[in-house]
């Protein structure tokens, strides 16, 4: 089992962040930094007596402006701007900010730092390769303004920074670029794939819900339509004796009968389908019949299951009603090691006053110690290369367990083995446990 974090069935496709930047919220802030800069040109220039060459500087701001038009009349203003679109847009934006710098001062104009708010953007919304270009597009602006660049036309004589320091700001912008690139892309897709995760979990959990929901209502119908259908029988059989056999009506009856005995016959089966049985909620069922509930999904494969009880003794056993989060959970854990298992997985139960516990063992090689140290997070790669099979049955399993009080560890004991914990008083509480996640 050493690489076990892949489940059929809790499968996911690699993550698309195409379309996470809407157009409209990236028109107001390119608007927003059309009025700062115009009005910063604007406030040096008149304010404070420096010679800036406005006209380039305003031509420079006008394309921007110029560029929202065009977006606001060509495209939809509740569009989405994919990864390719969201870089060339943010791109052009660095390059006319650079050309701002280079008309008044480069590396000496303190506004030089706002060329980190375009990296910023795009390791929050970017996946890794365009967030990368445009990092690199950073770096190469700050080396080429620190070379060349209009002189800063300060009041009185042009003042040239030393050069140890205009090192020390081309080194800062270019760490800095790179690092925030690093780290908020870094948390950003951390947080996209938890949100990612989580929506699989409660995708997989409201699925059961619904068919259990579903089974039950269709029992409800068996029931409900059994005794019209059986009044529907008795009056179709006593027309049959009082209708002649050569009687125009006799075909009409006689198949009034045969589709009143096919509909029984088919309501008698649904009633008796098991993913289709009367779901009793309030019902409380011992641990034992719990595991073995979620066991039996898996039962009749090359892979035994076998279920051992080991509890403390003059100990009562626990009892609680079957829940989803339960059977999925633990069901997810027990998929995980007959996958993995050659011969035989084995669920040991223990319980006493204070603690219920299911220790779940296969005879499998066990985990890895790369998926032990980190089994439990969505999305880990399950075999080396194989970017087809993205895990989340542990991480589902994890969730929902822990949402009714559960501790999971996992370790390796001649195979892989999974302990699931709970406080028995929390235990015997679940029918508080969320419905959701």
């Amino acid at each position: 089992m050493s690489d076990q974090q892949s489940f059929p069935g809790t499968t996911a496709p690699i993550r698309q962040r195409e379309g996470r930047l809407g157009l409209r919220t990236l028109i107001l802030i390119r608007w927003i930094a059309v009025a700062g800069q115009t009005a910063t040109i604007l406030i040096v220039h008149l304010g404070f007596g420096f010679k800036l060459p406005v006209v380039a500087c305003l031509f420079v701001v006008a394309l921007t402006a110029l560029s929202n038009l065009m977006l606001s009349v060509r495209m939809p203003v509740r569009a989405r701007l994919g990864n390719v679109g969201a870089t060339l847009l943010l791109g052009f934006d660095m390059l006319q900010l650079g050309m701002l710098l280079y008309l008044t001062g480069g590396l000496e104009n303190p506004f030089a730092i706002l060329i980190l708010a375009p990296v910023t953007v795009a390791a929050t919304i970017l996946a890794r390769g365009p967030t990368l270009a445009l990092t690199i597009l950073a770096m190469v602006l700050v080396t080429l303004l620190a070379f060349f660049r209009a002189p800063l036309p300060w009041t009185g004589d042009t003042v040239s920074l030393p050069f140890p320091y205009a090192l020390g700001v081309w080194t800062a912008l270019c760490v800095a670029s790179a690092f925030i690139a690093a780290y908020i892309w870094s948390v950003a897709d951390e947080a996209r794939r938890m949100s990612d995760a989580l929506a699989a979990t409660e995708a997989s959990l409201n699925r059961a819900q619904n068919l259990s929901a579903l089974g039950g209502l269709a029992a409800a119908a068996a029931h409900e339509l059994g005794s019209p259908l059986a009044t529907i029988a008795v009056v179709a059989k006593e027309l049959s004796r009082e209708v002649p056999e050569d009687s125009p009506f006799a075909e009409d009856v006689a198949l009034l009968i045969s589709q009143s005995d096919r509909c029984r016959d088919i309501l008698a089966g649904l009633s008796q389908r098991p993913d289709m049985a009367d779901h009793r909620p309030l019902e409380r069922l011992k641990f034992s019949v719990l595991a073995a509930q979620a066991c039996e999904p898996y039962r009749g494969g090359e892979v035994a299951l076998d279920i051992v009880s080991d509890s403390a003794p003059d100990s009562t056993e626990p009892e609680a009603p079957e829940s989803h989060e339960f059977i999925h959970g633990v069901g997810n854990i027990i998929q995980n090691a007959v996958q993995f298992a050659s011969k035989r997985v084995t669920l040991l139960l223990y319980w006493d006053d204070r603690v219920v516990r299911l220790t779940v063992q296969d005879d499998g090689p066990g985990f890895s110690a790369a998926v032990l140290a980190s089994i439990g997070e969505p999305y880990i790669s399950t075999r080396g290369g194989d970017q087809g099979h993205m895990g989340l049955g542990v991480f589902i399993a994890q969730t929902l367990l822990e949402t009714g009080g559960a501790e999971l560890a996992f370790a390796n004991r001649d195979g892989a083995e999974v302990v699931i914990r709970w406080p028995r008083d929390m235990f015997e509480r679940s029918l508080d446990w969320p419905r959701s996640v």
